[in-house]
């Protein structure tokens, strides 16, 4: 038993040393947890990390006050610093916890952060909508490509009619010649036949009979 516990205490040892080293190299906890963007069914979490944290994402824990629900999100191999909520409740109350994920691990969770999402009928206030809001670069750029596409659309479009239109211009071109060349080969058969009669007999010539004057002598 004794050996057993010799050879135990060194592990122990390392085993709490790997511990120890794994916290403190882990981020600190996200500060300045604010929600903003609120809607009836979304909002828009933002926070801040330490400067010369090396920070690879992070995590939310996303729960309901009553405890009807609750959501985990994860996002790693980013650099944002804010999230949408999507799928909320009308009316309802939230509570929110921030997590920043480093290479070692992740950071304790912020302090909770409660927020009450909006009713339908309710307005968004005068100050709610900013330039770096999340949703809306989001629109912005759906907005920009749906353009584009229309107009590499129209282009194609228009390329199209055209090649057609001088393929019809060019039938035509070489219909027209076809058929002149058919007018000239064909000439009208009054030129070469015989005259004929009203009644619908040909003309003939008549022989005239030689005339024989007999003298008596």
């Amino acid at each position: 038993m004794a050996r057993f516990s010799a050879y135990l205490n060194p592990v122990l040892v390392l085993f709490s040393c790997d511990l120890c080293l794994v916290r403190a190299n882990r981020p600190p906890s996200p500060v300045n947890v604010t929600v903003t963007q609120l809607k009836a069914n979304s909002a828009t979490v933002s926070w801040d990390v330490p400067e010369g944290d090396v920070v690879i994402g992070y995590a939310i824990l996303q729960q309901r006050q009553d405890g009807q629900m609750q959501r985990f999100i994860r996002e790693v191999n980013t650099t944002n610093r804010a999230c949408v909520l999507w799928d909320l409740a009308e009316d309802a109350d939230y509570i929110i916890q921030v997590q920043s994920i480093g290479l070692y691990g992740e950071s304790q969770a912020s302090k909770r952060v409660h927020f009450r999402t909006l009713k339908e009928t309710d307005r968004l206030p005068s100050n709610s909508s900013n330039q770096g809001d999340i949703t809306m670069e989001g629109l912005d750029k759906d907005r920009q490509l749906q353009t584009g596409e229309i107009i590499i659309i129209v282009a194609v479009l228009l390329m199209w009619a055209a090649v057609i239109a001088l393929f019809c211009r060019q039938y035509d071109i070489i219909k027209d010649n076809d058929s002149n060349n058919n007018k000239e080969k064909t000439k009208p058969s009054s030129e070469h036949s015989t005259p004929e009669r009203p009644s619908g007999g040909l003309l003939r010539s008549k022989k005239k009979s030689p005339s024989v004057n007999i003298i008596e002598v």
